[in-house]
């Protein structure tokens, strides 16, 4: 019997079997949970069936939690913690609370002196920062850049500095169907000789993760398509 706390349940990336990336020991943890807080009710019941067939998922309480959520209902959200039941959060992709609205539930739980837990599971922006050959002891992790054209631009330019000057790796996401015009940012506005790793599909059977210079990526730009992708930048 494990005590009441807040866990934060990784998934898989992709359609990648559940054994190949996530411990039995979550699975574990999972079978003695009722409550989740997820972002999509319908992906989350599917995964928790798809990690063990023999749960009953109509017997689950879920809290959907996502841009439209009321932090007034965050709080109420965690009330199964105080009666003694475990709480957990399921993220779209990867691990909770990382690039995730999972965040906010954690900071609450923790202002309330609730035990967090996370759990093990995998994180495409480290697995990505592990395979690049970039900085892993200095980086940073922006999320999306700017919309408009010359912030991010300046942003870029700015970031760039900081691989140079600072030794650190910078790290982007983007939304899948923009991923050739990120690319094609790097080119413009950064130096030629800068590298840049991109890491596409991590942990799933068509995994492409390569690292060149971006004088090399114009030469040989990928059809990424739409697949979810990390960007990496460093000297």
């Amino acid at each position: 019997m494990h005590s009441a706390a807040l866990y934060l349940i990784p998934v898989t990336l992709g359609d990648t079997p559940v054994d190949r990336v996530l411990p039995v020991y979550n699975n574990t943890i999972i079978s003695g949970i009722s409550h989740f807080i997820v972002e999509n009710i319908r992906t989350a019941r599917r995964f928790l069936k798809k990690s063990n067939p023999e749960i009953n998922i109509d017997s689950l309480t879920f809290y959907t939690l996502n841009g439209h959520t009321r932090p007034e209902e965050v709080s109420d959200y965690l009330t199964p913690l105080a009666a003694g039941f475990s709480v957990g959060i399921i993220s779209e992709a990867g691990c909770p609370a990382i690039a995730d609205p999972g965040a906010d539930v954690v900071a609450i739980a923790q202002r309330a002196g609730y035990k967090v837990v996370p759990l093990v599971g995998p994180s495409s922006i480290l697995m990505s920062l592990m395979a690049s050959g970039f900085n892993g002891q200095s980086f940073a992790f922006h999320g999306y850049l700017p919309i408009d054209a010359g912030e991010r631009a300046r942003m870029l330019k700015n970031l760039e500095h900081r691989i140079y000057a600072e030794n650190e790796t910078q790290i982007f996401i983007e939304t899948p169907y923009r991923n050739s015009r990120i690319i094609d940012d790097f080119i413009k506005t950064c130096n030629p000789l800068t590298k840049l790793c991109i890491a596409a599909n991590i942990t799933c059977e068509d995994e492409y993760i390569r690292t060149l210079t971006l004088k090399e990526w114009n030469k040989v730009k990928p059809d990424l398509g739409k697949k979810p992708c990390i960007f990496l930048l460093y000297k």
